[in-house]
């Protein structure tokens, strides 16, 4: 999926009034949720992104796995309060909004992204964020008893 279209996916599904919004809900998004991610799976999701955005995934990912002395194994441990607090932070919104956007580029990047990926960064999210993605790969998820 290219970028242009990837953004305004977001600024449909997430009601946002302009594009520049879009992009920064997608940017925060994006970076945070590559915190939580392990690095290695955040590459790979990156892998499957526009250029800027992977650039912004790959970013944190290399910054994680820096701050776990290079293992690169394990994403941050954080839930769904945190998570809507960093994008919020990054996007310049509140926190219920903030999860309003999540909701919204996941749902996109569910598209964008080979199944089997989603799946995998689906289970290697706790249950509270997980329950942002769309309702098929949320309950596959549980399912599978991640």
């Amino acid at each position: 999926m290219r970028h242009d279209e990837m953004i305004g996916k977001v600024q449909a599904l997430a009601q946002l009034p302009d594009r520049g919004t879009a992009e920064r809900a997608a940017h925060a998004v994006v970076t945070t949720l590559s915190e939580r991610l392990p690095s290695g799976l955040a590459r790979h999701v990156a892998a499957q992104l526009p250029p800027d955005m992977a650039d912004a995934m790959r970013r944190a990912a290399d910054a994680g796995a820096v701050g776990a002395h290079g293992s690169g194994t394990s994403g941050e441990r954080f839930g769904l309060t945190a998570f809507a607090g960093r994008i919020a932070d990054r996007a310049g919104t509140d926190e219920d909004t903030a999860i309003r956007e999540a909701a919204a580029v996941l749902e996109v990047l569910d598209a964008a992204l080979a199944p089997e990926l989603t799946e995998r960064m689906a289970g290697a999210l706790p249950a509270d964020i997980r329950e942002l993605l769309p309702v098929g790969r949320a309950s596959e998820g549980r399912e599978a008893g991640r």
